[in-house]
C-alpha cells in the first residue's frame, strides 16, 4: 500500500473541497495516484448527488454579480434543502462564482452553464456534485438572468432570499437603489403595461366580468366596470403604474420623468418561488413508524 501523506490529503481536499477522511480513503483506494483519487471522488460524489436528486431543494439564496463599470451583471438562484446550508460560506462562494461566470460568458441556460468551466479542469456541474458530497444536501442552480445594460445596472439584495437587478438610464445611484428596493417590496411583473401577457389580462377581464355580474350591476355598466378593474390591475402589477414606496402620492412613472430617467428592464428573483414544498406532519410520521415497528 502506498504511503499516504498529510500533504497529499491536503492537496486532494483543495482540489475537491471534500472531507479529509473521504480524501484519505480515495487516495488509499487509488494507491496514492492523485488524479485517480480525484476521479474516484467525482464518481462517488456524482452517485451521492444522484441519490439526493429527488429531495426538494426550496431553500437557498440569490447571488448577484455586477462588473466594475456597471454595464454587465447576473442574478443566479441556487437552491438547497435547508436554510443552514444556504448560509454556509462554501455555498455562498459557489453561488458568487457561478453568477460571475454566467455574466462573463453571457450564459442564461442552466444546462449550458453546468458544462462551463468554473475553475481550471472543473465544470460548474462537477463543482456542484462535490458540494453535494461535502455539505450533505441536494443543491441545484435553478435559474440565471444576465443583464447587459444600456444604462447602468443597479441592484439590491434583501438578505439573501430576494434579489433585484435593473437597467437604469439617467438618474443616479440613489435612484437606482431606491427603485431596486421598491421592486423587492412591491414585486411588479413587468416595467410597463404593454409587457403584461395578453393571457393574464384576459384572465383578469374574465374575473372582473364574473364579479360584476354576480354583484348584480346594471348590464349597461358591466363593460365600464370591467375595464376599470383591468386598468387597476395593470397599475398594481407594472413598475411604472405603482405608487413609489417612499412617496405614495407619486407613481414610479412620474418619479422617473422628474429625474429624467428610464428603466429599460429588471429581474426579480425570490428564493423558492413556485417550488412546491413538502409539508411534514411530524405526529403522523411518528405514528406510522410506530405502526411499522409492531
Amino acid at each position: 500500500m502506498a504511503d499516504i501523506t498529510a500533504g497529499m490529503v491536503k492537496e486532494l481536499r483543495e482540489r475537491t473541497g471534500l472531507g479529509m477522511m473521504e480524501c484519505k480513503k480515495a487516495l488509499e483506494e487509488a494507491g496514492g495516484d492523485m488524479k485517480k483519487a480525484e476521479d474516484l471522488l467525482r464518481i462517488k460524489s456524482g452517485a451521492k448527488a444522484g441519490k439526493m436528486a429527488g429531495r426538494i431543494a426550496a431553500e437557498g439564496a440569490v447571488g448577484i454579480y455586477v462588473s466594475g463599470d456597471g454595464k454587465l451583471g447576473a442574478l443566479v438562484e441556487v437552491n438547497c434543502e435547508t436554510d443552514f446550508v444556504a448560509k454556509d460560506a462554501t455555498f455562498a462562494g459557489f453561488m458568487k462564482s457561478v453568477a460571475e461566470l454566467a455574466a462573463s460568458k453571457g450564459i442564461t441556460d442552466v444546462e449550458v452553464l453546468g458544462k462551463a468551466e468554473l475553475t481550471p479542469g472543473q465544470t460548474v456541474e462537477a463543482t456542484r456534485q462535490a458540494l453535494v458530497m461535502k455539505l450533505g444536501e441536494n443543491m441545484s442552480v435553478r435559474r440565471i438572468a444576465v443583464h447587459k445594460a444600456r444604462g447602468k445596472l443597479a441592484h439590491y439584495l434583501h438578505g439573501t432570499r430576494i434579489g433585484v437587478m435593473l437597467d437604469l438610464e439617467g438618474g443616479d445611484d440613489v435612484l437606482g437603489k431606491d427603485l431596486s428596493m421598491h421592486i423587492a417590496a412591491t414585486k411588479p411583473i413587468s416595467v410597463s403595461r404593454d409587457q403584461v401577457s395578453p393571457d393574464l389580462i384576459a384572465r383578469e377581464r374574465e374575473i372582473a366580468r364574473a364579479r360584476a355580474l354576480e354583484s348584480g350591476k346594471p348590464a349597461n355598466l358591466i363593460d365600464k366596470i370591467v375595464e376599470g378593474s383591468v386598468q387597476k390591475y395593470l397599475s398594481e402589477v407594472t413598475l411604472l403604474g405603482q405608487p413609489f414606496v417612499k412617496d405614495d402620492k407619486l407613481t414610479v412613472e412620474k418619479l422617473l420623468a422628474a429625474k429624467g430617467a428610464k428603466v429599460n428592464a429588471f429581474t426579480l428573483f425570490i428564493v423558492g418561488e413556485g417550488i412546491e414544498k413538502k409539508s411534514t406532519d411530524f405526529a403522523a410520521e411518528v405514528a406510522a413508524q410506530a405502526a411499522q415497528a409492531r
